[in-house]
């Protein structure tokens, strides 16, 4: 597997370079979650970093590479790390659809 040096911004982990397993495409993942233990025994905490472009070329707008930046939120915010499909509705998980419709009633065409 391919893997590529790839610095971390803000956050524990701010300045340090890690080497980051690469995916099919080359890129690096999204999200990248680092557990921490727990002093005390507890459950251990995770650190969310979001991949970012470090920055662009000048003719064509390609990705230089990529960085991480410290997610302070965890990951609750934006999309929710839930995978969205296009035909799915707002606010609902996939699959989850109503059969009946905004209007309450099967068949109901709104008018």
């Amino acid at each position: 597997m391919k893997s590529q040096d790839t610095p971390f911004e803000g956050g524990p982990m701010d300045g340090r370079v890690l080497p980051v397993l690469l995916g099919p495409t080359g890129h690096p993942p999204k999200t990248y979650r680092i557990p921490v233990p727990d002093a005390a025994g507890g459950p251990p905490t995770v650190l969310v970093y979001r991949r970012v472009p470090r920055g662009q070329s000048k003719r064509l707008g390609v990705p230089l590479g990529w960085k991480y930046e410290f997610d302070p939120e965890g990951g609750k915010g934006g999309r929710g790390g839930r995978l969205r499909w296009p035909w799915s509705k707002p606010g609902t998980g996939s699959g989850s659809q109503d059969p009946e419709g905004p209007g309450g009633k099967p068949g109901d065409t709104g008018g």
